[in-house]
């Protein structure tokens, strides 16, 4: 693979423009599945910030899916030479709620794409940008990084990478047990096909994890809502993480955060004790 990616590189700038609709089901369903009752799901009713990932769905054929059950591209974002695909981050602006009944038009963009070297080998970055909007205005801009790596070779673990431990003054502290239900749950709520969600045969043989991986957007939801309760009732107006480890099921994820001006800090911390997300989120 050529170093400077040109080939993938001019896919930069690629945009695609869709619709939805925000409907009251996934809601309902997604307060279910982590056990919470943030909001009766009724029209006009005000969803939590970053639940709009219930929405925009991927609408690929079977046929366009990998070998992983993950698309070969993701929209704007063209085929990738490395097989191995994880949530690296993202970048999120809240700006108008959205509302149950909404009628929602999104906007995305390739906006970067940049290969690495990192501690567990060659790595690919891609940064979509996402703005949706509501008959009222703009109401979430969102850049989402994915990391694509190289190939783990057949039997082999997959390399971890550094490990690091939250700070010591954090002064709220939560814990969820995501298990195999909770993964099928979501997998099915945002239409993820990705097999190291569900099949963990394909995770522990073919990709080299101990068990099945928790999705990054559901430890991210984790994260978002202990933020919001640990915070209300002010608005939560921006959020900003980093994945630096995977999770795995069963094992308790560890939640911790404290407050700092202008809004909070958050970490989900692994069974070990070592950072698996950081996150910076502004309110008002």
């Amino acid at each position: 693979m050529p170093d400077d990616l040109a080939d993938i590189r001019s896919h930069i700038g690629t945009r695609q423009a869709d619709g939805d609709v925000a409907t009251a089901a996934p809601v309902l369903l997604f307060q279910k599945t982590l056990g919470r009752s943030d909001l009766e799901p009724e029209e006009g009713a005000a969803i939590p910030a970053g639940w709009h990932m219930l929405y925009f769905l991927p609408r690929f054929e079977q046929a366009e899916l990998g070998p992983d059950g993950a698309p070969a591209s993701s929209g704007v974002i063209p085929e990738m030479p490395f097989p191995r695909r994880m949530y690296a981050g993202a970048r999120l602006a809240f700006h108008e709620p959205i509302r149950i009944g909404d009628r929602l038009h999104r906007e995305t963009e390739l906006v970067d794409l940049t290969v690495k070297d990192g501690s567990t080998g060659r790595l690919a970055f891609a940064t979509v940008e996402s703005r949706i909007s509501t008959p009222r205005g703009l109401a979430v801009v969102e850049q989402r990084d994915t990391v694509y790596r190289e190939e783990t070779p057949a039997g082999a673990a997959n390399r971890a990478p550094k490990r690091a431990a939250p700070p010591e003054d954090t002064v709220w502290e939560a814990e969820e047990r995501p298990d195999e239900v909770t993964l099928f749950r979501f997998s099915a709520l945002t239409f993820n096909s990705h097999r190291i969600h569900y099949d963990a045969v394909w995770a522990k043989e073919v990709e080299g994890y101990p068990a099945l991986v928790v999705h990054g957007p559901l430890s991210q939801s984790y994260l978002m809502n202990f933020a919001r309760d640990c915070m209300a009732p002010k608005r939560m107006t921006s959020f900003d993480m980093r994945a630096r480890a995977p999770l795995f099921i069963d094992g308790p994820v560890r939640l911790v955060g404290k407050p700092v001006d202008g809004g909070c800090e958050v970490w989900a911390v692994t069974p070990e004790g070592t950072i698996a997300m950081s996150a910076t989120a502004g309110f008002a």
